[in-house]
């Protein structure tokens, strides 16, 4: 294996897209499923695997990532809903890591949301909190850590994750942790991508592209595959799919020599 594979996806609890009427837009999770075993990744970053219940409900097993698994024969995988609240609206949550190559040393790290209120259905709401999830697996004789996230749209929010960016700095944190080869996926929810690539090259990691709008209801790039000094990005590519309202990230990557 001279380079390896990775796939980020904020598949959006399996909602296609319907420009004319997007929330209301049907859910089908087959068409998930072959959009992901399509791109053939060696490693699969998943955001939004399921959709919140009422009252913060949390399903076990989770059915979409039950469904999801058995679908990647061959795969190793790891899944954490965030930290159940009754404040959770009906959108995604829930994270997932798939691996061609077994998975170790896997963690969940509780990311709080600054308490920015907000309204919903008439209602005056704070968000709930986000989620990092982490494991370690073994390619081509390179130890490699993974982590994926999804933060809050603080934008959504008429604020900015610039004015709240503990979030932020907590998956930082971590990331400045890992030894070695490292790479974090996820729809990081920032409008303003500059600041936060920023961000993430002061503490050592790039990422794979900044120009190619991954969301379809606003022109920004939230989707990203960053990286460590340790790897080397040999081609990437965003492919539109009509399975989320979130476009498909494929990076292809080598260990540095």
């Amino acid at each position: 294996m001279s380079t390896f594979k990775v796939m980020q996806f904020n598949m959006q609890f399996g909602q296609i897209w319907d420009a004319a009427d997007p929330e209301r837009a049907p859910i089908d999770l087959d068409l998930t499923i072959a959009e992901i075993l399509r791109t053939d990744a060696d490693i699969v970053m998943l955001q939004e695997v399921e959709r919140a219940q009422p009252g913060g409900m949390q399903i076990e097993p989770p059915p979409n990532y039950t469904r999801i698994k058995a679908a990647l024969k061959g795969y190793h995988s790891y899944f954490s809903y965030p930290k159940a609240d009754p404040r959770e609206l009906p959108f995604g949550i829930g994270l997932a890591i798939f691996s061609r190559t077994p998975l170790h040393d896997t963690f969940r790290l509780d990311l709080p949301s600054s308490p920015v209120e907000f309204e919903f259905a008439g209602q005056r709401k704070t968000p709930t909190d986000r989620l990092l999830i982490g494991a370690t697996t073994t390619l081509d004789g390179h130890e490699l850590q993974l982590f994926n996230t999804h933060l809050l749209a603080y934008f959504m929010l008429n604020s900015s994750s610039e004015r709240h960016l503990d979030q932020r700095q907590l998956v930082v944190d971590r990331l400045s942790q890992a030894k070695g080869a490292a790479l974090i996926a996820g729809d990081f929810n920032v409008s303003n991508r500059d600041s936060l690539v920023r961000q993430f090259a002061d503490a050592g990691y790039q990422t794979v592209q900044t120009t190619e709008i991954t969301w379809r209801h606003r022109p920004y790039v939230l989707d990203h595959i960053f990286y460590s000094k340790h790897l080397q990005p040999v081609r990437h590519r965003v492919e539109p799919t009509p399975a989320s309202d979130h476009h498909i990230l494929i990076a292809e990557l080598e260990f540095n020599k």
